[in-house]
């Protein structure tokens, strides 16, 4: 039996930048993939839009921003936001992970270049996730 794998997309959403990861759900591993420098919602998504004709995703994953305790503050809610838009310009669907424990794994100061491997770190622990579930 042939099995295709399903190609997933990573986000982790910033205010400046956005880091876009690749994976698919059969190796269930993540790569870094691209950042998107545009703060226009409209150049976004617009290159969102491009990646998405390009790799042709079954779903997209976004990472959740929460306080330590988890409770959500600010950026948690951009991030909800971000996810909904996804979800409603594409028709993909869109999981949330929770990210909390991402920047720690990074182990040192968030920068440009970090951006990419964050959301590859997400998505990783999406696929994580989903082989214990």
């Amino acid at each position: 039996m042939n099995v295709t794998p399903s190609v997933i997309l990573g986000f982790d959403f910033g205010l400046k930048r956005i880091g876009c990861a690749i994976g698919n759900d059969l190796s269930k591993s993540a790569r870094p993939l691209t950042i998107i420098r545009a703060e226009a919602n409209a150049a976004r998504f617009a290159e969102i839009g491009e990646l998405i004709r390009k790799w042709q995703p079954a779903r997209l994953v976004v990472g959740l921003p929460t306080h330590p305790d988890g409770t959500e503050h600010e950026m948690t809610k951009r991030c909800r936001r971000f996810a909904n838009q996804l979800h409603g310009r594409f028709s993909r669907e869109t999981i949330l992970v929770d990210e909390r424990y991402t920047s720690s794994v990074l182990n040192f100061k968030r920068g440009e270049a970090d951006d990419a491997h964050a959301a590859a770190l997400i998505l990783q622990q999406y696929f994580d996730e989903s082989i214990h579930n």
